[in-house]
């Protein structure tokens, strides 16, 4: 067996050989994504590079962080200590749920790779409570480099976190796994897969035809508007899913510790989807999981084709950091109120749902803060690309205000629930009209 000397040894020579690789076909360098950090933002000298960024959730409401290889400067120009540092205060803002971490490798080079000492130093500072919730770390386009730091590693890591471990070979393999769309993928990244496909194939990848989507089931719950949905359901105002998730939270779920931070098992949620999207009744009794309700009820936000708050108050929300501490509230209640109506009255009703949650904090420890981390990036996306890390603080900032001063952003504006809309189900009726005129 080769010694740990040796084998160091080895991983910088399968480095400089893919410096040369790289350096022959000229890879032009990736620009970091546009920074609108403030530089009193803490560890900006890190955070402006764009190497980790936070972006969304997978398929299952667990938490997106990215690291991108070929974003990381020269050594001499970034302090790898500091970047240990941000990567943890990054990391501390969501290692109480689930979450999943994505490594692009591409772009690591003998000139900005950090020592083998310093990942040996990361991974024994990252303690239980950082791989306890950590679902699966992707590895983006590995080379042997990987395999052999690997096997410098595989002494000291154990073997169910070594079972989180996957190699992606292509983004097309990560994208049946995550929403890539999601992502905050280097240009230089994709420019590299472009490269491995072709030359997978021999030549330029096949133009590949989209064929169209197919109509949605009327019965269909997930993935459809929301307007769709009160169409196709007698002019319910609140949709289905929200109104069952919500009913059997609050009855089983208010005292639940971790209630929103946890996922569920994955074949469960595709279950539950297909009952709901083909009209079937759903009860959630069955399962005897709790979580199973906080998870469809993130997804169903999540997947709606324009969010919550809809896309044109994307940039509204950007601004409320902008705005003097004391004068959010009102601001956020302007911005609310701009909403259409159907969409303020399901925010209303969602958001009250919240601000109970919070009210439980001391013992199923969602605060306020925590519930905006979970919920921030379902009820709110720009109309194109991916959420950036920096555009984070001021949507969970607006979110966390919306929960905890409930009260005073929805109570001004009260519009009556048209005749009729709710009278599909008694159970609907009940949750709309109690939560919209506020008795709860």
């Amino acid at each position: 067996m080769s010694s740990t000397a040796e084998l160091e040894q080895l991983a910088e020579s399968e480095l400089q050989k893919e410096d040369e690789e790289q350096h022959c076909v000229s890879d032009v360098p990736s620009l970091p994504p546009t920074c609108s950090l403030d530089s009193s933002y803490p560890y900006y000298d890190v955070a402006r590079h764009g190497i980790i960024q936070v972006s969304g959730d997978d398929h299952f409401g667990r938490k997106l962080i990215s690291f991108s290889s070929c974003l990381l400067p020269p050594s001499h120009q970034l302090d790898h200590r500091r970047l240990l540092e941000y990567l943890r205060f990054t990391l501390d803002q969501y290692v109480e749920m689930d979450y999943i971490l994505v490594y692009f490798h591409h772009g690591l080079r003998s000139s900005n790779k950090p020592s083998l000492s310093w990942l040996r130093q990361a991974y024994g500072e990252f303690d239980r409570k950082y791989k306890k919730n950590l679902k699966t770390l992707y590895v983006v386009h590995p080379t042997n480099f990987i395999r052999i730091v690997w096997n410098i590693f595989k002494p000291l890591i154990s073997h169910k976190f070594g079972k989180k471990l996957k190699y992606v070979n292509y983004l097309s393999e990560l994208r049946e796994h995550l929403n890539l769309e999601q992502l905050v993928v280097p240009a230089d990244v994709l420019r590299h897969d472009e490269k491995l496909q072709a030359a997978q194939t021999g030549g330029a990848p096949p133009t590949v035809r989209t064929p169209p989507p197919r109509p949605p089931l009327p019965t269909q719950q997930f993935g459809v508007s929301l307007q769709y949905i009160r169409e196709k359901n007698r002019g319910a105002v609140i949709p289905p899913v929200m109104a069952q998730t919500v009913s059997y939270l609050k009855d089983k779920g208010l005292r639940t510790e971790g209630i929103f931070r946890r996922s569920a098992r994955v074949q469960v949620i595709k279950d539950v989807q297909k009952l709901y999207n083909l009209g079937k009744p759903v009860n959630f009794d069955d399962y005897e999981d709790v979580h199973v309700a906080a998870v469809i009820l993130k997804t169903f936000l999540r997947e709606l084709p324009e969010p919550l708050l809809t896309f044109r108050l994307y940039s509204c929300i950007q601004e409320i950091t902008s705005v003097e501490s004391s004068l959010r509230v009102g601001r956020c209640r302007q911005i609310m109120e701009s909403l259409p109506e159907h969409h303020f009255i399901v925010a209303k009703f969602l958001l009250g749902f919240l601000h109970q949650v919070s009210q439980q904090s001391l013992t199923n420890k969602m605060s306020p803060s925590n519930l905006s981390c979970v919920f921030g990036v379902n009820l709110v996306r720009p109309r194109h690309g991916s959420i950036s890390l920096s555009a984070l603080t001021p949507i969970n900032i607006f979110t966390e205000i919306l929960i905890e001063h409930h009260d005073a952003v929805f109570g001004s504006r009260c519009t009556p629930v048209q005749p009729g809309s709710m009278e599909n189900t008694e159970v609907l009726q009940t949750h709309c009209t109690a939560w919209f005129y506020g008795e709860h």
